[in-house]
């Protein structure tokens, strides 16, 4: 068990689905022979989890409540749990034995955004000490968090702020579609404003070292344009030519491999990418690189009214630390309700395992 990481997940907002999806990936025996999990949040959303899991799905697992790794089993059949002690029993609608579960409705409040960021704030303060190898974390309500006095624009920008970091960015991943953004949590026009040769730059190369952290001995790069066929020579924008190429071009001299050797047209450098022409994508903006993502990952049933998938990873490039989330969000319409779908937690988590193994050599 030794060499297996040590993986600190973090619940999640407690009124949405982090609590059931976490239960629902724990029960994989499978897991425990890639890693050694170890669930950071509060013993009555998890309690709560495994009630629901068990009446709807009938899945049946203990909690064994931690606090410290040293106490942590690490045995299939129980989640060891963290417990931060910070929703009371109360605050969980419809808790008793007898109910049914339904989806609890509560939305984004100050309570749930309070509990979620203290999750995230201790995951990153384990790792950061080396009590933990890798980070995982659940979706949190960037309202909540806000409604809380914690001004932040999402997991990235915490992280970023609790590790000392000045260059990252995010990546998303389904499968061997991966792409890092120029931008993400901000207008459409300051994303514009934002695509600078030097940011752009500093993208392809956390984008490079990304790859390398996951294997990837060569990356091939794609850098997707910002413009309409990447601005027709000027005719639709300019920042081709004076902030994207010269970036390409300095990468290049670095002895970073972009095939292409220019930006890509945003409407064609997924489906190449798909095709194999890129290892990742530097995009210049955060739907130009979720969008795409999402359609490949996110399946939905239209016969059955439900997601039959809901893939993807999130992971955090440029950190001293590991962190990989899901990539989606809390799922507060349906939270509560036994029915969240767990795929994008496990391929965080296998992220997470990846890049652990990969560091630790």
């Amino acid at each position: 068990m030794k060499h297996l990481p040590v993986l600190a997940i973090s619940m999640g907002d407690p009124f949405g689905n982090g609590p059931e999806i976490t239960v629902r990936a724990l029960a994989d025996k499978s897991v425990y022979e890639r890693c050694r999990p170890l669930v950071v949040g509060d013993a009555s959303s998890m309690a709560y989890a495994l009630k629901v899991a068990k009446k709807v799905s009938g899945i049946d697992l203990a909690l064994n409540v931690v606090s410290s790794v040293e106490e942590a089993r690490f045995i299939h059949g129980t989640i060891d749990l963290l417990d931060m002690g910070l929703v009371p029993a109360a605050c969980i609608p419809d808790s008793s034995e007898e109910a049914e579960p339904r989806p609890f409705r509560v939305g984004a409040c100050a309570v749930g955004g309070e509990a979620s960021f203290q999750y995230v704030k201790k995951v990153i303060e384990m790792a950061m000490a080396g009590e933990v190898d890798a980070t995982v974390t659940n979706a949190l309500s960037k309202e909540a968090i806000n409604m809380a006095g914690h001004h932040y624009s999402g997991h990235t920008e915490i992280y970023a702020h609790y590790t000392g970091t000045n260059k990252y960015t995010m990546m998303l991943a389904h499968n061997d579609l991966r792409v890092v953004h120029v931008s993400t949590h901000v207008s459409l026009r300051e994303a514009c404003n934002r695509v600078r040769k030097e940011r752009v730059l500093e993208c392809i190369r956390i984008a490079n070292e990304g790859c390398k952290a996951l294997g990837i001995e060569r990356p091939k790069i794609g850098v997707a344009g910002l413009n309409p066929h990447c601005g027709e020579n000027g005719m639709f924008g300019r920042e081709e030519i004076e902030e994207i190429q010269p970036a390409i071009d300095a990468a290049m001299a670095e002895g970073i491999y972009i095939p292409e050797k220019k930006p890509t047209p945003p409407d064609t450098v997924f489906s190449k990418a798909l095709g194999g022409w890129s290892d990742i994508v530097v995009v210049m903006y955060h739907d130009q690189g979720h969008i795409p993502l999402k359609v490949k990952g996110f399946v939905y049933n239209r016969a059955e009214g439900h997601w039959d998938a809901v893939a993807g990873v999130n992971v955090t490039l440029g950190l001293p630390i590991i962190r990989a989330s899901v990539d989606h969000g809390t799922g507060f319409g349906h939270a509560g309700s036994g029915h969240a779908n767990e795929l994008s937690l496990v391929n965080a988590m296998d992220y997470a395992i990846t890049l652990a193994n990969h560091r630790a050599g």
